[in-house]
């Protein structure tokens, strides 16, 4: 599976961005897909993850009750709805896909997408 990311941007404390994560293939339903970002000078991080179908999902405590994290099966789609954005959220965001592991850890993933910039200003 390949995974293309889109929909950051600039945008003021407080406001919203919705990204996007299209992948190809016929597997997208295989894999357990999250979003982790990484900022200058600091390490990767998960932000959230969902499960196979999307019963289930999963975020950072940093990110708990601002972003939403969703997929579309049909759409080979995953999504991550930002809101109430600080200026501490700015990174570049990362799609990825997991067979097996640990949901946390971005060395069990399998696949990246490219990346997509966010940027929060005060």
């Amino acid at each position: 599976v390949q995974l293309q990311a889109s929909g950051g941007g600039l945008v003021q404390a407080g406001g919203s961005l919705r990204l996007s994560c299209a992948t190809s293939g016929r597997t997208f339903s295989t894999y357990v897909m999250s979003w982790f970002r990484q900022a200058p000078g600091k390490e990767r991080e998960f932000v959230a993850g969902i499960s196979l179908r999307g019963g289930s999902q999963f975020y950072a405590d940093s990110v708990k009750a601002r972003f939403a994290i969703s997929r579309d099966n049909a759409k080979n789609t995953v999504y991550l709805q930002m809101n109430s954005l600080k200026p501490e959220d700015t990174a570049v965001y990362y799609c990825a896909a997991l067979r097996g592991g640990s949901v946390y850890v971005a060395e069990s993933y399998d696949r990246w997408g490219q990346g997509t910039q966010v940027t929060v200003s005060s």
